[in-house]
């Protein structure tokens, strides 16, 4: 079999691989880029490769591990909270069944916990269900050792994941009942499907306004909310239903259709667990083009004039304009929007006007050039 026909049949699995062990889109690329590479090398070699696949599983974890040690450092540099970059996912029901717990935003932060060989090792047996002398052999090690690292590392994810998971059907009308609520302002029905101990999470990379750290709590969270919904209002954004990293979620496009930033909720015991938002435009860049929204936003630029009031969202008319408004107003709305998650909470409020066009796929599946 040629190296394209190797890829074609192998890319899937390796790229599944390497973002869950990194988080990264673009770097799990570079990863798979290079495994392929380096079987590409061997072939020509005329070196005999037994089994591609576990070739392949091999390097990528491998060069994955490697490349984990080095994100770490990097991270531990980063503004503000590390969020993985968000895949927006159209899986077939059996990739359905596979990705829709171990794909999740929250499950992926969660792995960020153990250590590169604890995360490998976990991920190949609990995951994809490599045996544990295969895992062994990926990992460079021996079986007694692999099951310890996967003892621990299974240990350790168990103690905070939930213990229920709602079903896709039950978390789509939830989440469809959030987006309604947030929509329509009602702060109480937004509580009602907010877990008490709710965690709202923002990723701007300090290049946009974003949460400094997590908000806590059902009241807090609720409250967060609907303080972004009135500053994003004058903002003509609108949100797009879809499923990010296998859960519910949403995009949010500025009036050009530029890409502003991309939610993920997490759904577990029938309420809302986590919410995620990611609008550092670097981790947007692979879904679609990016808005500079974020960017005049954190340079205090006012928004356009003639923006629809949030009461008429809904409304086909002509839009309302609103009366200019002084530098110590347009700072507060700022100051709210960087409040509410670096545009999260309100970009999740304006969802009465959301549309649900086709879905995107990042670009991951296309070859680069020179591969």
């Amino acid at each position: 079999m040629s190296s394209s026909d190797l890829y074609g049949e192998l890319r899937l699995r390796a790229f599944a691989i390497a973002y869950r062990m990194l988080g990264s889109v673009s770097e799990a690329e570079d990863v798979v880029q290079e495994a392929f590479l380096r079987l590409h090398q061997t072939l020509q070699r005329d070196e005999q490769i037994t089994s591609p696949r576990a070739y392949i599983a091999t390097l990528v974890t491998r060069l994955a591990i490697d490349q984990f040690r080095s994100a770490r450092v990097r991270r531990e540099r980063y503004v503000g909270e590390w969020l993985p970059e968000p895949l927006v996912t159209d899986p077939t029901p059996a990739e359905r069944a596979e990705t829709a717990d171990s794909l999740s935003l929250a499950f992926l932060v969660l792995l960020e916990s153990l250590s590169p060989r604890q995360r490998a090792a976990f991920l190949l047996r609990e995951v994809f269900e490599y045996p544990y002398a295969e895992v062994a052999e990926i990992i460079g090690t021996d079986v007694d050792s692999t099951r310890h690292l996967v003892a621990r590392a299974r240990r350790q994810v168990r103690e905070r994941r939930p213990r229920y998971y709602a079903s896709r059907r039950q978390r789509e009308e939830l989440a469809a009942r959030f987006f309604a609520a947030a929509g329509q302002g009602d702060l109480r029905a937004l509580e009602t499907l907010l877990a008490h101990d709710v965690a709202l999470h923002g990723d701007g990379g300090g290049k946009v306004p974003a949460l400094a750290r997590p908000v806590n709590g059902r009241e807090r969270v609720a409250r967060t909310v609907s303080a972004g919904m009135s500053a994003l209002a004058r903002f003509d954004v609108r949100i797009q239903v879809t499923e990010v990293n296998g859960q519910p979620g949403a995009m949010a496009f500025d009036a050009q259709d530029r890409l502003v930033a991309v939610i993920g909720l997490d759904i577990t015991d029938g309420q809302i667990q986590t919410i995620h938002a990611i609008v550092n435009p670097d981790k947007l860049r692979h879904l679609d083009r990016v808005s500079d929204l974020g960017t005049r936003l954190r340079a205090g630029r006012r928004p356009p004039a003639t923006a629809e009031p949030l009461a008429d969202l809904t409304a086909t008319s002509a839009r309302a304009t609103r009366p200019t408004r002084n530098a110590h107003n347009l700072e507060r709305e700022i100051h709210a929007l960087s409040i509410g998650t670096g545009l999260l909470a309100a970009v999740l409020l304006v969802s009465t006007r959301c549309s649900c066009p086709g879905r995107r796929w990042p670009p991951w599946a296309r070859p680069r050039n020179g591969s």
